[in-house]
This record gives C-alpha cells, structure tokens and sequence, in this order.
C-alpha cells in the first residue's frame, strides 16, 4: 500500500477499529438491555464518526470512507425500522 503511504499493518488497523466499536456498541446494549433501535442509532452515527475521521485526521481513505457512511445509512435505516416496527426487527 505504498502508493497511500499507510503500511499493510497499519491498514488492517484502520479496519479493525470501526468493527471493534460496532462490537462494543453491541455488547453494551446487551448487557444493558437496551432497544435495538437505540443500539442501531448508536452504531450508525460511530461508522459515521470513523467515515469523517478517515477522511480529515489521518491519510484520506476515501473509498473505506464511502463505505463506512453506506454502513451508516443502513443501519439508521434499520434503526427506523425497528422503532416503527420492532416485530419486523431481527437485530
């Protein structure tokens, strides 16, 4: 990855961070019980935090940007669906 000057090790980072978060964010809301919606909202705006903070604070990785913000999106997405029908919400 010499062409971004970001190292193989240091990219692999970069990807595990947001999915650290996410599992986090997970086994918070399990243990304190709270709705999915409320976990998916949450979620949502941590992979929008990582989309911005890829971009502005360190080397611009534009394409795990774009892919973490559609992340996001489709987690409120799914955050809306479950608070309008929490039946239909398998998360």
């Amino acid at each position: 990855m010499s062409h971004l000057d970001v190292d193989v090790i240091d990219f692999l980072l970069l990807t595990i961070y947001p999915v650290a978060a996410l599992f986090i964010v997970e086994m918070v809301s399990r243990v304190t019980k709270s709705p999915s919606w409320l976990k998916l909202t949450i979620q949502g705006f941590v992979t929008f935090t990582f989309a911005i903070a890829y971009v502005t604070m360190i080397t611009a990785h534009w394409l795990t940007s774009l892919v973490l913000i559609a992340l996001g999106i489709a987690l409120l997405y799914q955050a809306r669906r479950a608070k309008i029908h929490p039946s239909k919400s398998i998360y």
